[in-house]
């Protein structure tokens, strides 16, 4: 067998991939309307995350923390819950919907974030803010298992869980996007425009690129509200585009409300948004137009311009979201070139079963290698200790020095990215991104010869 799927081989971690659960959890809350999350933890946990999304959107972002100490961890904090959702009602008076996310201090020690939430919802809410709507949601993410993939997935399941409720048809399609940036979900609505879908967007994040206005500063927030979420028990079906991110929400609806469920794959590339859009076709009955047969078209001909002359055989290491990751070396595959290295950062038990590994197993025909759990170290290792020698990596900014020391060009995609200036306004998925992304890896090699004062391109000729 050429491609190997195999754990991390270390117990320990160096330079994680991921950050813990808590992460993906507020990255989810902040694309609801009217929603400030709550996390019940130290206030690191807080601070450090939104740090995180600061420095990929260079925007600010609304979160909140139970701000828990050394006493709480001894004989309990949940009283700093209480009183985290009294100050926030008090100075956000427009807060409809507060998701209490736990973090592993607080699941070690065993506060019961549910039962205070029975509690605020018989007491506090209806003494003190009596009249008001106010949504009080129990996340659990504790940070000792999985990460911030599963955390943006649990939470997008109590997020449906607690709102969806049955009703009347509303002929649209539920689109959960898993971990994106706005310019692609800008990308996977002009794509449901054109085929005349309406949608309901899990989450509507367009609006994290937020703009300076004369009347001052406008924090950034998404854009799914309440309704959108109630309503999602009645659309024609749901097309979650991650497996890890948003398939268990999607999955549920199928359950309860009889909502039909299409799960991936990640519309990365031209097979992988062809498939997408006739997901879409067979959910709403509505054709594929001549608008997309024709953008496709493009698509095909800008990779074409580059794909077997510069990037056939190219050799690519690969991290990030697991979801990402397959897509990207699906894509790099149709372009002929060679994932040699796909890093699946974090501890889920699933991925040898995951189809598209399995596709990838039985078809690769040069050596491979998926790593399940692992650390920046392996790729580092490898290049460093074991002789890998690569073209190009793929993956987020924490992985820059690793380009840097060893001069290998880097395309940077995922989250965070913070060393180059609007990545998260650019799509990867759909044929826009196929371009923008066949492109910049072109691009990436034709800097690389240059750095490295290589005068003639070596072409690939048949």
């Amino acid at each position: 067998m050429f491609c190997e799927v195999k754990p991390k081989e270390r117990a320990g971690v160096i330079n994680p991939i991921f950050t813990c659960q808590p992460c993906g959890a507020q990255y989810a809350s902040i694309g609801i309307k009217e929603c400030i999350g709550i996390v019940h933890g130290g206030q690191g946990c807080v601070m450090f995350v939104r740090l995180l999304f600061s420095q990929h959107f260079k925007e600010s972002f609304e979160l909140a923390s139970s701000s828990l100490h050394e006493d709480g961890a001894v004989f309990g904090a949940i009283h700093r819950v209480e009183e985290a959702v009294d100050v926030l009602l008090m100075r956000y008076p427009h807060v409809k919907v507060v998701p209490i996310i736990s973090t592993c201090s607080t699941e070690v020690i065993g506060d019961d974030i549910d039962g205070v939430v029975r509690k605020l919802n018989n007491g506090l809410l209806q003494e003190k803010y009596a009249g008001r709507k106010v949504h009080l949601i129990p996340i659990h993410t504790p940070s000792f298992k999985g990460s911030q993939v599963t955390g943006y997935d649990v939470a997008v399941e109590d997020f449906v869980r607690y709102f969806a409720k049955k009703g009347e048809p509303n002929g649209k399609i539920n689109l959960i996007t898993g971990w994106v940036n706005p310019g692609d979900v800008t990308a996977l609505k002009q794509l449901l425009a054109a085929m005349e879908v309406d949608a309901t967007v899990l989450f509507e994040i367009e609006s994290f690129d937020s703009p300076l206005m004369p009347a001052g500063n406008v924090v950034s927030h998404g854009n799914t509200t309440v309704a959108d979420l109630e309503d999602t028990a009645n659309a024609l079906g749901t097309i979650a585009l991650n497996r890890y991110e948003g398939g268990k929400a999607a999955r549920y609806l199928e359950t309860e409300f009889g909502v039909p469920a299409v799960i991936g794959p990640t519309p990365i590339g031209i097979r992988n948004t062809d498939t997408f859009l006739q997901h879409v076709k067979n959910l709403t009955g509505k054709p594929i137009p001549q608008s997309l047969v024709q953008e496709r078209g493009v698509a095909i001909d800008a990779l074409t311009d580059v794909a077997h002359m510069f990037l056939a055989d190219k050799k690519v290491a690969i991290y990030g979201h697991p979801d990402l990751v397959i897509g990207l070396a699906e894509f790099c595959l149709d372009l002929e070139m060679k994932p040699v290295l796909l890093l699946l950062g974090d501890d889920n038990t699933a991925y040898p079963k995951d189809p598209r590994i399995k596709a990838l197993q039985e078809n690769v025909d040069y050596p491979m290698e998926i790593i399940m759990n692992a650390d920046l170290w392996e790729l580092e290792n490898r290049i460093k200790n074991e002789g890998l020698a690569l073209d190009l990596i793929l993956g987020h900014s924490k992985g820059r020095f690793i380009s840097i020391d060893n001069n290998i060009p880097m395309v940077r995609v995922g989250f965070p990215t913070y060393d180059r200036a609007g990545l998260f306004r650019h799509p990867v998925v759909g044929y826009a991104g196929a371009i923008w992304l066949g492109e910049q890896m072109a691009n990436m090699l034709f800097t690389d010869m240059e750095y490295k004062k290589h005068r003639e391109w070596i072409l690939n000729v048949w």
